[in-house]
């Protein structure tokens, strides 16, 4: 007996210690570069405390407060058009009898595989002053709010899209047989059943889009023209400029939508899962034929908007010679005599994916553990999930211009690690660790608790169970985990625009300075290259997944 006691108390200090590194971890990559990039907000480039000077001279300056004006009623248009549109599509494929579901949530996601450039660079294609359908837009240019808006709602879509076809295909039975047993018509149940169910799902959709929109960079960049944008001001103050301290300041400012948007989310997102919690049947549509085939031709007219966009880039980037000679060709595949990083960018966007989804899946797994299974270090372990949550309400470009001002410090130990690939796989998993957190923690959240009890009786170390048993049984979602830093690892720019050397130019930077040196098919090519080895790797890992959860199932049913 003394024996257990000392072991359970050996792996009581063990997990705590485990806790502490791993909070001490997240501040690190976290909240130390944002508390650095807010602190320099208030030092001029001398490194005098200046107070609120530079919010001031941010005020006084008219481009600036326009940019900021512009990011919001901007990111406010796509959201409402690209809410609007995913709740059809979400309609028709959870609430419907349409044909083609499959086959059209399929195309309705592939915008996932693809950087945010990518439809940038087709709607030049597409409206541009070389344009295919350059005459539709009559004297409206593509370059511009119009731009900006076509091309965040594409990229945005399959956001909103996942958000929505949840909160829909979680619709009580009862309410609608009630309904149509009192006799209401189908335009009533829709506005009194089927739209107050899904407003959550709503309301967290267009906070989604909103923060994906007023932080994007890529699509501004490409098509923005003459609009400036909180975005594009940063890349210009930093970058442009050299002015780092102008550059915190428009990066506070961009925090702070995304923080606000981030908190209602969240408050939003409890009242769901409560309003969930109290539900018993899941509703099954009915065959109606003249809501289905409206729905069927309204989902098939938003799919084949998607598959235009995508193939208009890849056709562009075979076109020998746009657009004069069309024929097919690899010209605009030879990057090594392109601007932009040649095909050292495209490897090491693979370095960095394959070394993102490593890291990230252990890194996401471990701290998912951590705030899940021991019992003791409550407080502790709030911290930490606390943290893990946090990357959440930072945006890409502010984190990146964060780990500038602390990463590159003088007197941080760490600053070794700046101008290589390490930083940016630490950016780059810090950027989107908190999704990768919270699918960890569902996962383990399934596991009864049962395992650990027993366990602990036997005297058997949790560093066994959890690799003999936590592992095994949470591998599939490891592997789901390791395939969404893939593709996010290959498509992101604004984590790494700042952060990038040399010699760690990245496939999806390598598009930017195509599209800025006027290589516009090469850059098309490159878009198109990332998304093919985005959909690749995601399905590598995912077929890798389905084998081990057939695996983990033959061993649960023995």
């Amino acid at each position: 007996m003394p024996r257990q006691r000392s072991a359970f108390d050996r792996d009581r200090w063990l997990t705590g210690a485990a806790v502490l590194l791993a909070v001490a971890v997240l501040i690190v990559i976290v909240a130390l570069p944002v508390g650095a990039l807010v602190g320099q907000s208030f030092f001029d480039r001398a490194g005098a405390f200046v107070g609120l000077a530079n919010f001031a001279h941010y005020v006084d300056n008219p481009a600036l407060v326009r940019s900021a004006f512009n990011s919001v009623w901007l990111a406010v248009v796509s959201a409402a058009l690209c809410t609007g549109i995913s709740y059809v599509y979400a309609y028709g494929l959870t609430l419907s009898c349409m044909r083609g579901k499959g086959l059209l949530r399929a195309i309705a996601l592939m915008p996932l595989l693809a950087p945010s450039l990518l439809p940038a660079i087709s709607l030049v294609y597409l409206f541009g002053n070389q344009g295919v359908f350059k005459g539709w837009l009559g004297d409206v240019s593509i370059y511009g709010p119009l731009g900006i808006v076509l091309g965040s709602v594409f990229w945005t879509l399959p956001h909103a899209l996942l958000i929505l076809t949840t909160a829909m295909a979680t619709s009580d039975g009862r309410l609608y047989e009630a309904a149509q047993t009192l006799g209401a018509s189908r335009w009533r149940i829709f506005r009194t059943v089927t739209l107050p169910a899904s407003r959550y799902g709503l309301i967290v959709a267009g906070m989604v889009v909103f923060v994906l929109v007023i932080t994007d960079f890529g699509v501004p960049k490409v098509v923005g023209g003459q609009t400036g944008v909180l975005a594009t001001d940063i890349y210009k103050q930093v970058v442009g400029q050299q002015n780092f301290q102008m550059g915190a300041v428009v990066g506070f400012v961009l925090l702070i939508p995304a923080v606000l948007s981030f908190l209602v989310e969240r408050r939003v997102r409890r009242l769901q899962a409560a309003a969930l919690s109290a539900r018993a049947t899941l509703y099954v549509p009915e065959p109606m034929p003249v809501r289905d085939r409206a729905l069927l031709a309204a989902c098939l007219l938003i799919a084949f908007c998607i598959v235009v966009m995508i193939g208009m880039a890849v056709f562009a980037s075979l076109a020998t010679y746009w657009p004069y000679k069309l024929a097919p060709s690899l010209k605009n595949y030879d990057f090594s005599n392109m601007d932009g990083g040649g095909w050292g960018s495209y490897f090491n966007s693979l370095r960095l994916a394959v070394g993102a989804a490593v890291a990230g899946a252990i890194a996401t797994f471990v701290s998912a553990y951590l705030v899940e299974k021991p019992r003791h270090f409550v407080l502790l372990r709030e911290v930490l999930n606390l943290l893990a949550n946090l990357p959440l309400a930072v945006p890409g470009l502010v984190l990146g211009v964060g780990y500038i001002f602390f990463f590159n410090a003088p007197s941080n130990p760490l600053r070794g690690l700046y101008g290589g690939m390490a930083i940016l796989v630490i950016c780059t998993v810090a950027h989107f660790f908190s999704v990768a957190h919270l699918t960890s923690l569902t996962a383990l959240r399934q596991l009864d608790r049962e395992y650990e009890l027993v366990s602990e009786s036997m005297g058997v170390p949790f560093w066994r169970t959890l690799w003999r048993v936590h592992l095994p049984v949470a591998m599939p979602t490891v592997l789901d985990v390791a395939g969404y830093f893939f593709v996010n690892a290959m498509t992101t720019v604004s984590a790494v625009v700042f952060l990038y050397a040399p010699q760690t130019t990245l496939a999806a930077i390598a598009v930017l300075n195509m599209d800025d040196a006027g290589d516009v098919a090469p850059a098309a090519a490159m878009a198109s290259l990332i998304m093919l080895t985005a959909a690749l790797g995601r399905g590598l890992f995912a077929l890798a997944g389905r084998s081990v959860l057939a695996r983990t199932q033959g061993w649960r049913s023995r």
